[in-house]
This record gives C-alpha cells, structure tokens and sequence, in this order.
C-alpha cells in the first residue's frame, strides 16, 4: 500500500513539473518589415516565431498583443491573438506539448506622432487551470520609418501649383473696317450714290482718323473686285479689273489726304460663281434647288449661264435680286492699335481700376509677383466682371498665400459659373489635398484632364499618401522637385532620387534632408552631416526630426 502511494505522489510531482506553463515568450521573433514602416496613416507590422516543444501545455491558454510604447510613455496596442494546448475546449489555434508550432501575428496600428523612436513590444497573458499571469513583455522592435510624411501639399513645392485661367491680353490688335462698293451692269465707275453709303462714310471717317495717330497704324489695305457671272468672260475679266483700278483710286484718294502711302492687296475675280452659289443658297427663289443642281452637274460656266437662262422665270429673279449684288469692290482697311504701356496698366489697376478692360485688368495682375498685390487686383475685377476667370484667379492668389478657405470659396464661385472648367477642378483638387480629402482631391482631379504635368504630379502626391509609391514615381517621371524626389526615394531607386534632387533650382530645408537620407541609404556619411546640418539651418524643426529619424541610425 504504502509502494503504491509512493508511486502516485510521484507521478503527479513529475507531471507537475513537466507540464509547468512558461514564464517567459519566446525568444527569436522575426518583425516584418525591421523597421516598421509608416503607410498611408498606418503602421503595419508582422511576427513569426516559433513555440518550442514542451513549451505550451495541454490545459494553457495564452493571448499575446502587439504594443508600440513611446518614450513620453503612450502606449498603442494592436489586435491580440490567442494559442490554446491541445486539452482546452475552444477555437483558436492549436499548439500541441510534445511538438510545438509556429507563432504568426499580424498588426495594424493607426499612426500617431511620436512613434518614430517607438519600441514594438510582444505583451503575453497565460491562463491555466489554477492562475492567470503576465509574461515579461518582449522588445522585438524600435522605431517606425516615416520618410512619406515628408510629402509636400503646400504651394510653392515646385510641382504643385494653383492655376490661373489666363488673360487674353494683346498689346497689338487689329481692328478691320470693311465695304462695298456696287457697280452698274458692264460698268466700272463709282456712283455718287455709293460713296454716301454708310460703309463707305466710316471707312473715309476712319482712314481720317488716323492721321498723326501714335497707337492706331494702317497694317494693310485690301481690294476685292468681282464679275457677276453672266456675259463672256474676256468682257467679265476686264470689268473686275476696272473695277479694281477705281477701288483702288478711291482709297488712295482718301489715303493722300492724311499724307499716308500704303500698298494695297488688290485680288479680281471675272466671274464670282462662288459668291453667285451663296447667294442663291441664301434666297427664297422657287427654284433655287434646280439651280444649285445646275452648278454641281456643269463646270463649264458659258454651258453654266446657258442652262441657267433656260430657266426663264427664275432667271429673272436671278438677274434682278442676285447679279446686281456680285457686281462689286470689297475693301478692307486693317488698322494695328497698340494699347496701354504695362506701366500705365499697373497705374491704372491700383489707382483707376475702372478704366481698364477685363483683359486690362487681369493682365495687370501678371505684371506682379506680389501675391498680396495679385489679391487686390483680382478682388478689384471680380468686383467689376463677375466672371469665372476673376473668381478663379482671386483663387489661385489666396492660395499663393496660404490662405486656403478664402481660396475654397473664390474656387467655388468660379465652379459656380462652369462646372466643368479643368483648371478650376484642377484647383479645387489642391484644396482638398492641403485639407486631406483625398477622395474628394481625387473626385475634382478625374474633372481636370487636359491641364498639363501639373495633374499628374497632383496624382502622384495622392500615389504617395496612398502608399503607392511605384506609381508615384512613374508619374513623377524626370520632374525635378522634392516630391518627385521622395517618391523615387520610396520606390527605392536612388539614381532617379539624385537626379530629381539635383536638378531643383532652389533647393529648400526638405531638399537637403532628403539628400542626408540619399547619403544616408548610400552609406555616404559626409554628405549626410553636411545635409542634415543645411536642412536644420534653413528649417530648425528638422533638427529633432533627424535625431529620431531611424534611418539615419547608422549615420550616427
């Protein structure tokens, strides 16, 4: 009796201390990636290890939960995952005592700041049949790579810049003043009665007018002189040419009282058929149809004038309402005006803004590079035209300024007055990147094709707050600028990195420390603290960036 007692206190002692639960996690875990890395706002981490034989008992259960612990003491944790020996009734996953099993976790961590010299820890809770206790946390990780967040949606970056809807100012333009002379049948002598018609009183008025004119100048005169088709057409070349030769004495008439000699562009036509088909396209003649049929099945014009006059009513329609208007001159004075100095406009614009023309105005607004001067000049057009250009253009001023609501609202108006204007849709997208809606950014930007590299860099912004950064660089392409540069820098093609970063006119803070994490991932330690210690200079708030920045741990 007293052997078989001995016996059974020995086996529950043995199975006591064999089957005793761990007091520590396991050793050797693998953190996906080293380091963690932010993500369009998250931090996304994997572990893998494994459960050594005799390590879970049969009757254990253990829960372990990712945390990120920052130096000022925060701690985020992610979700947990659960193991259970082979006798707990339950369904997560199985580790068996005599075999052990793979440890697999996953987490996903909103960032927040202050997790760049964060540790990862692995936080283990075990319950068995008689207790619950914590495991010693296990330290798998530090720090988290936030090299996106150094994406730029402010102006000014160099590739993402509100637009203007330009002005159609032209400091010379051409003014034309045009008429007509009518002559007789055969006849190529000016009528009294002509010259009295309107059009012939303003072109003499307006030929006055320019004598000793500083701003208005005669660019080019020119004659057109024509046949009606009917009769031969040696009698019809001579009647236009006659009738060129008294258009011309005419003008020149005019032209020598104010002492100007200009060469005159003098063209005839014998027989204007073309002018002729017009015309009678244009009629209510009953017949019209027969006749245009007429002028398509004959090219021949005396075979023409032939089978036309066998149409004896409409004839004489024809030879009463549309001849008499193809026997004539056409003339075309063609004057160059040069209007306002730049100067004047940029006097005028301040002091008398009423005075300019919409194109005036919004000229004078190019004419500075003052954004608070731009602002004012574009308020002042805005107040006078009302139009979709002044809004978006007093726009695209406050946002040069920083000054994004007040940009939303002139955007708004605008898009109030065409909806579907690119380079408003294009603007307003730049809004909602500067106020992080990139849904909304992107919804404006699928409305703004056609405005030029501007929307692909636009999108390429977007790729990078999105994390992906392989399509951020393919629409970055060979732009020289820091975003451009950073996408290259996450796509981790270093060549591409230099080049954009080399070719930037004016390099900024963010420019140099984007070259101290080239030299950084190249091992480049001097070009690293020479930088670095450039970004700090120009911006100081990269100074406590870079001390925590952990991929410049080996620079250190």
């Amino acid at each position: 009796m007293k052997k078989q007692i001995l016996f059974t206190l020995l086996c529950v002692i043995v199975v006591l201390f064999s089957c005793k639960p761990p007091k520590e996690f396991i050793d050797s875990i693998k953190q996906t990636p080293t380091p963690a890395e932010y993500k369009a706002g998250k931090v996304e981490v994997s572990f893998e290890g494994h459960f050594p034989v005799k390590y879970f008992t049969k009757k254990m259960t253990m829960t372990v939960t990712p945390v990120i612990k920052t130096q000022d003491g925060r701690e985020f944790k992610g979700t947990p995952v659960t193991y259970q020996g082979e006798k707990v009734k339950g369904n997560d996953e199985v580790i068996r005592y005599k075999v052990g099993g793979k440890y697999v976790q996953s987490a996903i961590f909103d960032y927040e700041d202050g997790m760049a010299d964060a540790d990862i820890y692995l936080e283990a809770t075990v319950w068995t049949k008689r207790k619950t206790y914590d495991l010693e946390p296990v330290k798998v990780g530090h720090g988290v790579v936030i090299t996106p967040l150094l994406v730029s949606v402010a102006p000014n970056t160099g590739d993402l810049d509100a637009m203007i809807i330009p002005d159609n100012f032209q400091r010379v333009i051409e003014e034309r003043t045009n008429a007509q002379i009518k002559y007789l049948v055969n006849q190529s002598n000016i009528r009294g009665s002509e010259l009295k018609s309107e059009e012939i009183v303003v072109l003499a008025n307006t030929i006055k007018s320019l004598k000793d004119s500083e701003d208005r100048k005669i660019e080019r005169i020119e004659v057109s002189s024509y046949a009606s088709p009917e009769g031969g057409l040696d009698l019809n070349e001579k009647l236009a040419n006659n009738r060129g030769k008294s258009s011309e004495n005419y003008i020149n008439g005019q032209l020598k009282k104010i002492k100007a000699s200009v060469s005159i562009d003098s063209k005839v036509t014998a027989e204007d058929w073309e002018g002729f088909q017009e015309l009678v396209n244009n009629s209510n003649i009953e017949d019209k149809a027969i006749i245009l049929r007429v002028l398509n099945m004959y090219t021949d014009p005396e075979q023409r004038e032939e089978e036309i006059k066998k149409l004896s009513v409409a004839y004489k329609i024809l030879a009463d309402e549309v001849l008499p208007e193809l026997r004539r001159s056409k003339m075309s004075l063609v004057v160059s005006v040069t209007g306002r100095s730049d100067e004047e406009i940029g006097r005028l614009a301040v002091e008398e803004p009423t005075k300019l023309n919409e194109e005036e105005l919004l000229y004078a607004a190019s004419l500075t590079s003052d954004n608070a001067l731009k602002q004012s000049i574009y308020t002042k057009a805005v107040d006078q035209f009302q139009s979709v250009r002044a809004y978006n253009n007093l726009g695209y001023a406050y946002y040069q300024q920083g000054k994004y609501s007040e940009a939303e609202r002139a955007f708004q108006k605008a898009l109030s007055f065409d909806a579907n204007n690119a380079i408003i849709n294009y603007n307003m997208g730049l809004i909602n990147l500067v106020n992080n809606n990139i849904d909304k950014a992107q919804e404006y930007f699928g409305k703004a094709g056609g405005v030029g590299k501007g929307l692909d860099y636009a999108n390429g912004v977007i790729a990078i707050l999105k994390g992906n950064y392989k399509r951020a660089a393919q629409l970055f392409g060979s732009e020289k600028a820091n975003n451009a540069a950073l996408a290259h820098l996450l796509n981790n093609d270093n060549a591409a990195a230099r080049r954009a970063l080399e070719g930037i006119q004016n390099p900024n803070a963010t420019t140099y420390y984007l070259k101290a994490l080239l030299a950084a991932r190249t091992n480049n330690k001097s070009e690293y603290e020479s930088n670095i210690k450039r970004a700090c200079e120009m911006n100081p708030e990269y100074c406590p960036r870079s001390q925590k920045d952990i991929e410049f741990d080996a620079m250190r």
